[in-house]
């Protein structure tokens, strides 16, 4: 079965590939050069990342819950565990790569350059989840 779904965000777009019944997630994240997602944490939900190409970092919590800056390296793995503060940049243009547990609970937004509210399943499921395009 063939499968892709594009949401547009406020700082890229991505690509889903894999079809929302299934117990897993896959998505291909585009952050355009110096924007962000989202300070946020998943109640139910953890994500491994890839960089693909272009330069992105990640800012999350060390295991002390300090907030922490690190620039993806290609070829490496990175995953962020239920409840940890995570945020995704572009450096430039970058793709990422993020697989998934599902996109079930809520994603409690801590930050948000674009006001957007945090995001519920009720709220995933409205067009354009919950922002508006400008």
């Amino acid at each position: 079965m063939s499968f892709v779904k594009r949401v547009d965000k406020p700082w890229g777009y991505e690509i889903h590939f894999v079809p929302e019944y299934q117990p897993y997630m896959g998505k291909l994240l585009h952050i355009e050069a110096g924007k962000r997602l989202s300070l946020q944490y998943h109640d139910q939900k953890t994500e491994s990342w890839w960089l693909v190409k272009g330069r992105g970092k990640v800012i999350w919590d060390n295991p002390e819950g300090e907030l922490i800056e690190t620039e993806l390296e290609l070829g490496k793995g990175y995953t962020t565990a239920i409840g940890q503060r995570h945020r995704l940049a572009g450096i430039t243009d970058c793709d990422i790569l993020e697989v998934s547990t599902p996109e079930i609970g809520t994603t409690y937004r801590l930050e948000d350059d674009y006001n957007r509210p945090d995001e519920t399943e009720e709220i995933r499921k409205s067009k354009d989840r919950g922002w508006k395009k400008s």
